[in-house]
């Protein structure tokens, strides 16, 4: 959950959705399930899923970008998810053979008490993980939590900056830190995949357009992209 992804990547999301080639893509990705189909959702992240940092995040926004800019992406947002939504109801998934991983849910044995109470704050992404275990699918613990933890402090610190200069100069001097940390996240991420998802069953991950699991994931996962690819460290889009 860094802030970039929530302060600078947002038009990246809805803006490169087009809602009528959705059906074509929709059929497309139906003939391609296999043994072991993973959907992999590029998201960003609302400020109610920064939990306690989501007062410094918004603050953080408003200094940058002004309450008008602020509002349009909050905005953005709320119709990107109810567009990935529209998508998977698109799809003819057996909810019984779904696992839905998530970024920053921990594996804690309390997944579904923190998806319901944040789902209760007005996060669309949690509303959706709610709708989607509603239905049967099977919420997954996706993440580490001791390096969630450390996530949280790199974050913190930043966002305890005076103003957006200190910030941004935090960010740069943390930057190996968080790569070597967002690398850390994904291998471990990945391999939650591949541990816990089984033959016959589809996964849905929601995950971060920092992140990429490119060349993490075992061959026999299909990796479909609804939407949009991950980012690479350049800004652009793989494949």
């Amino acid at each position: 959950m860094n802030i970039v992804d929530f302060l600078e990547l947002v038009p990246y999301k809805y803006g490169n959705v087009s809602i009528e080639a959705i059906p074509y893509s929709m059929t497309r990705i139906g003939r391609a399930m296999t043994s072991r189909t993973l959907l992999y959702f590029p998201i960003v992240h609302s400020q109610t899923d920064m939990g306690g940092l989501s007062d410094s995040v918004r603050k953080v926004t408003l200094q940058k970008l002004g309450e008008r800019v602020w509002r349009q992406k909050v905005n953005l947002i709320g119709r990107f998810w109810c567009e990935i939504e529209n998508i998977i109801d698109t799809l003819s998934l057996s909810y019984v053979q779904t696992r839905v991983y998530q970024d920053g849910l921990p594996v804690c044995g309390k997944e579904i008490d923190i998806v319901t109470e944040i789902a209760k704050k007005g996060s669309p992404n949690h509303l959706l993980l709610a709708r989607l275990m509603k239905k049967g699918a099977m919420v997954m613990g996706t993440e580490s939590a001791e390096l969630l933890i450390e996530e949280y402090n790199l974050i913190k610190r930043t966002l305890e900056a005076g103003n957006v200069q200190e910030a941004l100069d935090i960010e740069a001097m943390q930057k190996a830190a968080s790569a070597l940390l967002l690398a850390k996240r994904d291998t471990f991420i990945a391999e939650r995949i591949a541990q816990t998802l089984q033959s016959g069953e589809t996964g849905i991950l929601f995950l971060g357009i920092l992140h990429n699991l490119a060349g993490l994931l075992p061959e026999d996962i299909h990796v479909l992209y609804p939407i949009n690819r991950p980012l690479d460290k350049r800004g652009k889009q793989y494949g």
